[in-house]
């Protein structure tokens, strides 16, 4: 809006004074603090790492900063956290999931903040998400160790407790063993925390069965890393003794020998939708949500048939 004479004058005064422009001055006049909040379960899971980035590059060009915090899975403390990001002035918010206290729900009603809850999926349509179907994702695995001719399954997820997404991923392997007639006991399903260590635990709980399952079915990369490097330690053969499945294709899926065959996740995809819708909702203009992302099966050396069956896959009911 000025000559650009004048303006690279303001800039070299701007730099050589070191000048900042006065955020809470700027936010009191326009009602906008050009900030978005976002909670998230945690920092150490790679794939939250890559979605927030993908947010943060969408938002950071057009003028918005983005402000983290971290609920370590407790929706109490996300109810804490969402009260501070309101406080703090917050124009939007990114939340994980679609399982959250009404509090929270309660706070975003009562500001009328714009939100979007991403790694979610909400069959109702009602809410704003941006995700993907986890049950359908763990299908696909449970699908490839069938037609593999695998009968005898163990599984190891994160504590389902407060947590839809880990519920919905064990649905969908409970789901699509009960079509093809395949009841895992009770024992075969092992809860542990998010961890490298936590996933070589489980799998050791899992050999100590005298009937030992064929395939494990890890529900995140982190717990079936942990799985392979405890297989490698009780010099068991991964494929040849036990197939082993995670989700989510962390980029070391592919290093781990002999390669961890998991499902792909769209997280990039939900970083730039989240923020691309919420800057929508922000300047008033049309939004698309809910998006529901496609995930795909990606194969790779941790699965084989069992022994005994290698000549010919079995056929299972799809």
């Amino acid at each position: 809006m000025v000559k650009e004479r004048t303006l690279r004058r303001v800039l070299e005064a701007v730099e050589k004074l070191g000048y900042v422009a006065d955020g809470a001055a700027r936010a009191l006049k326009s009602r906008r603090s050009m900030t978005v909040g976002a909670v998230i379960p945690s920092l150490e899971n790679a794939i939250f790492a890559t979605t927030t980035d993908a947010l943060q590059r969408v938002l950071d060009k057009s003028g918005y900063a983005l402000l983290l915090a971290t609920s370590w899975y407790d929706v109490d403390t996300e109810v804490a956290l969402t009260r501070k990001m309101i406080e703090r002035g917050v124009d939007a918010l990114v939340l994980v999931g679609t399982q959250h206290r009404p509090e929270t729900f309660g706070l975003l009603a009562r500001f009328d903040l714009p939100y979007v809850l991403t790694w979610a999926f909400d069959s109702s349509g009602q809410l704003p998400c941006v995700g993907f179907d986890h049950r359908a994702a763990t299908r696909k695995v449970a699908s490839h160790l069938l037609e593999l001719g695998h009968r005898e399954f163990g599984i190891v997820c994160t504590p389902i407790r407060d947590n839809e997404r880990a519920r919905e991923r064990l649905a969908g392997v409970i789901d699509r063993l009960g079509a093809a007639g395949i009841t895992v006991p009770p024992e075969r399903i092992v809860e542990q925390p998010f961890s490298y260590s936590a996933g070589k635990e489980a799998f050791r709980t899992l050999m100590r069965d005298p009937f030992r399952p064929t395939a494990v079915i890890c529900l995140n990369d982190v717990l079936a890393i942990g799985a392979v490097s405890a297989a490698y330690e009780m010099g068991i053969s991964v494929p040849q003794e036990v197939s082993i499945t995670g989700c989510e294709d962390l980029e070391v899926a592919a290093s781990v020998p002999p390669g961890l065959t998991t499902v792909r996740y769209p997280t990039s995809e939900m970083g730039v939708h989240a923020g691309q819708y919420l800057l929508a909702r922000l300047q008033d203009l049309p939004v698309q949500a809910p998006v529901v992302f496609p995930t795909e099966l990606i194969v790779r050396g941790t699965t084989a048939p069992p022994i005994g069956d290698r000549r010919e896959t079995s056929r299972v009911p799809s």
